[in-house]
């Protein structure tokens, strides 16, 4: 598991990053080979998830193949995301003019003009033509339009509040032991996982074992050779929301019961706590509203995948 920043990036980022990701996926023909997904009956091609990477930029040091392998994953967990918000702006966002268009279209090509380039040079860098270019900023500003009629300032407010250890910066150390489950895992697989880890939970709360021994001999991680240790982390956006929930809730040195994320079953240990400093909401109300329209990202992206029906072949 992997941490980020404090502060999820501006809106204006995530729109470069729509670009880029729609750029990738508008632009390539559909060949007949086989795909690296199909999201309700929309192939994603293996040479959209190549060109995302490319689009990313070389890395410092060459990559192993396991670690190609998850950037690969990682690109069409993008493109899938892509494709899902599309889907329910099309549906639930309010209607954006083309003046609207033309307006960030200008606004772009003023921003290009210090650098020295024009459209043409940012067509080419981002793999997109004008039209593809008119169909992403309409899709954030369908975004904008839909965030902006259904998240009030009392909203935000209220998710400050219920989320004072994060802008507080709280943070705790935690370790854990986790057993990976496979997206096709039938529910007596996942029951059996389940067990395991209940009776690991029962021998480690009884002296047998000790946690980061147990880490060491039966996590499923990178982090087992450290004895589970993950560090420290903020209450949201470093690890998934129900191993956060569940740190958070922990004194140190208690031990949880079995939590499930998308990256498998955990036994979670807090190890250590950091209280933060107190936070003045009138001076960070931006941020909040940043992540608190992050987050209302996030919950419409997961119940758009839970209502498709999506299909990955990358790695078969």
């Amino acid at each position: 598991m992997r941490a980020r920043s404090w502060f999820v990036q501006s809106l204006a980022s995530l729109a470069v990053l729509a670009v880029l990701v729609n750029g990738a996926r508008a632009q390539l023909l559909r060949p007949a080979t086989k795909p690296a997904a199909v999201v309700d009956g929309t192939q994603i091609t293996m040479a959209e998830v190549e060109n995302v990477l490319k689009q990313a930029g070389p890395t410092a040091t060459p990559l192993t193949e396991m670690q190609r392998k998850q950037l690969q994953m990682e690109a069409v967990g993008m493109l899938i995301d892509d494709l899902l918000l599309e889907q329910f702006l099309r549906k639930n966002a309010p209607q954006v003019s083309v003046a609207e268009v033309d307006k960030k279209v200008a606004e772009l090509t003023a921003s290009l003009k210090p650098q020295g380039k024009t459209l043409a040079d940012f067509y080419k860098e981002s793999g997109q033509n004008e039209a593809q270019l008119r169909t992403n900023i309409l899709n954030m500003l369908r975004w904008a339009a839909y965030v902006k009629a259904n998240l009030t300032e009392a909203d935000v407010q209220r998710y400050y509040q219920e989320s004072r250890d994060f802008f507080d910066r709280v943070a705790v150390r935690a370790s854990h032991v986790v057993l990976r489950v496979s997206s096709s895992a039938s529910p007596g697989e996942r029951e059996q996982i389940r067990a395991r880890l209940q009776a690991l939970r029962q021998e480690i709360m009884t002296g047998k074992i000790d946690f980061a021994e147990a880490a060491k001999k039966h996590s499923q991680c990178t982090s087992a050779p450290n004895g589970g240790d993950i560090g420290y982390f903020p209450r949201k956006l470093a690890v998934e929301e129900s191993f956060a929930k569940a740190a958070f809730a922990l004194k140190v040195g208690d031990i949880s019961d079995v939590v499930e994320t998308e990256y498998g079953m955990h036994l979670i240990k807090v190890t250590d706590r950091k209280p933060g400093q107190p936070a003045d909401y009138s001076k960070i109300k931006d941020e909040v509203r940043e992540l608190c329209t992050e987050e209302k990202r996030l919950e419409v992206l997961a119940k758009q995948r839970k209502a498709a029906h999506i299909e990955i072949y990358l790695g078969q």
